[in-house]
């Protein structure tokens, strides 16, 4: 009797402890180390809420090289990924394309000083067929507050890799296999207990969610044999989150827990670069090949269509506020629709080519062009009213991170035919 109670005991422990660690594996919050705050941090691409609005702060509106520049730092390598901000870290990730290095950075939020950087792949670029807008690090990291996520094309796959915040390599999963076309630039996302990840080409990739603790791919969803550039994202929507996914000729809303697929419809082109927005009804869907568009598309499962136009905003993501959707085209002009009807209420040429995101704060939209120029214009239907501009840098595609009252900035200098990356803070 007394054995079968010490092995009762012993089992009961040991299921106990398996339980345990099952919990702490798919707990939906684990920020142990790093408390997330949506009002100061930016954890992801396109910040806290997914959408590319900023915490409604004061942030400066003039800069320059030698005004309102908190710290500089310069950035190793190449890449055109934005910057995140988590507590007192800032990750950014970045590419050595003479050596064929690819690695992770952490610097000091308060002084820009480089804490660390993690080489996570060596050798085997693809680089006949990239764009010279991409990059080997296009990719913007994400952090759950205990390990910071990328996503990195090598060895003609796509490969997830998850760092503790010391830099120190977690784990590193093979998504699918990939066939570049000109460039790669699908951020992670983190949704609960999973990082989701995406890797369209024309192989055939897929879409999958894995264990953010261990990299087990939990739910994995196969993609057309189609060339395209999205990042995942879980937006809520008709009263639910649904993951979207736009481009490959489809609109796909899915189950962002286990991957089913709640619709599809046929409302998109083939190649597009943006991250969807919703004005809870609906999202909004832009691309550049082989055609123009931007559509709006139900959310609540009928997959209906309810405008369209031809306008080209093929890379810098859309903004949406109070019933208006706005958008600065590649070719440099901000545009404003109603988001209901797809009316256009007004147009207004800003100058340059854009790539990156424009963010919005407060109702002013920070929209920067490839020349390293932000302009500032009102999120404002009544008509478009430019605010200001500001230059930093001579070349610039990622995107701006504003949180915590200051802009981050990834800029290439070129002096002497030299480019030289480097990550600036912009401050009050």
């Amino acid at each position: 009797m007394a054995r079968f109670a010490v092995m009762t005991s012993w089992c009961l422990a040991l299921l106990g402890a398996l339980a345990n660690a099952q919990a702490q594996d798919v707990r939906p919050d684990r920020t142990n180390e790093i408390r997330i705050n949506p009002e100061r941090d930016w954890p992801w691409w396109r910040g806290p809420s997914r959408n590319g609005v900023a915490a409604d702060q004061k942030v400066p509106t003039e800069w320059s090289d030698s005004s309102k520049i908190v710290w500089k730092s310069p950035v190793s390598g190449r890449g055109h990924g934005s910057p995140i901000v988590v507590g007192e870290r800032i990750f950014l990730a970045t590419a050595d394309e003479q050596n064929q290095i690819q690695s992770m950075l952490c610097f000091d939020r308060e002084t820009g000083k480089q804490l660390w950087k993690t080489d996570l792949h060596t050798g085997n670029f693809v680089t006949e067929k990239i764009n010279k807008k991409s990059s080997h690090a296009s990719s913007t990291p994400a952090c759950d507050g205990e390990r910071v996520f990328i996503n990195f094309p090598n060895s003609n796959a796509i490969h997830t890799s998850a760092l503790s915040l010391k830099g120190d390599i977690q784990w590193t999963a093979r998504v699918s296999d990939y066939t570049l076309h000109q460039g790669y630039g699908s951020s992670p996302t983190v949704y609960e207990s999973l990082v989701l990840v995406t890797s369209d080409n024309k192989a055939g990739g897929a879409v999958a969610g894995l264990r953010r603790g261990t990299g087990k791919v939990v739910w994995s969803q196969t993609r057309p044999k189609l060339p395209n550039y999205v990042s995942p994202v879980v937006l809520s929507s008709s009263g639910r989150d649904q993951l979207f996914m736009i481009g490959c000729d489809l609109v796909s809303s899915l189950d962002p827990r286990d991957g089913k697929k709640l619709w599809e419809v046929e409302g998109s082109t083939t190649e597009c670069v943006t991250s969807t927005v919703t004005d809870g009804n609906l999202i909004f869907t832009s691309g550049g090949y082989p055609r123009n568009h931007i559509s709006a598309v139900k959310t609540d499962g009928s997959g209906k269509i309810v405008w369209d136009n031809n306008s080209r905003v093929y890379v810098p993501s859309m903004l949406i506020k109070d019933g208006y959707l706005y958008a600065t085209a590649d070719a440099g002009v901000a545009m404003c629709w109603e988001s209901a009807t797809g009316k256009e209420i007004w147009k207004g040429r800003l100058g340059g080519t854009f790539s990156s995101s424009p963010v919005l704060v407060g109702d002013v939209i920070y929209a920067t062009n490839e020349e390293g120029e932000t302009y500032l214009f009102k999120a404002s239907p009544k008509e478009f009213e430019l605010l200001g501009k500001n230059k930093l840098g001579d070349e610039v595609f990622a995107s701006p991170t504003i949180c915590g009252g200051r802009v981050y900035q990834r800029v290439a200098i070129n002096t002497d035919g030299k480019r030289q990356e480097v990550l600036y803070c912009i401050g009050g």
